[in-house]
């Protein structure tokens, strides 16, 4: 009981620091990876909102490496003051996405996958001195969505 008490203490402590600083404006194919909302509306997100957990950015008619229209949005989570991924989805065809990863695999993109095919499965894509990396769900329970993600130095090719 003493220890449930501590652990609970400590989690909302931390949650009550002042805001992580924002991670620096990036930018892939004319749209934001990184950033700060600003950042996000300059290049055509509207402007944000209040969702349950989060600030959204959206965006209408979004092309990836000229693929598209897609839907696409960046969050800015509670304690944060800029966002770290962008989000992208096509509401009427969960598979509209796998046109984005044909192109990355011709443009020499190395894919790797996570999980055990029908539960959660993540496919990769890396490519050395890349300054981001692409995720795309590929379960098909629930909406697919293609994120773009900073890359972290982690070992091209790898799923991590």
């Amino acid at each position: 009981m003493r220890f449930a008490a501590t652990a609970i203490i400590l989690c909302m402590l931390a949650s009550c620091g002042p805001p992580l600083p924002p991670p620096p404006n990036r930018v892939f194919d004319g749209l934001p990876v990184t950033g700060v909302p600003a950042f996000a509306e300059t290049l055509g997100f509207t402007p944000c909102f209040d969702t349950s957990d989060s600030l959204r950015c959206r965006k209408d008619a979004v092309m990836v490496m000229g693929i598209g229209p897609f839907r696409a949005a960046v969050d800015v989570r509670d304690g944060r003051s800029g966002f770290d991924q962008l989000t992208v989805w096509n509401d009427g065809n969960q598979d509209a996405l796998f046109a984005v990863s044909k192109r990355l695999e011709q443009l020499g993109w190395q894919v790797c996958r996570t999980g055990q095919e029908d539960r959660g499965d993540q496919a990769i894509w890396t490519r050395a001195g890349a300054q981001i990396r692409f995720s795309m769900d590929l379960s098909y329970w629930g909406k697919r969505r293609l994120r773009l993600l900073p890359e972290l130095g982690q070992p091209t090719g790898r799923c991590w």
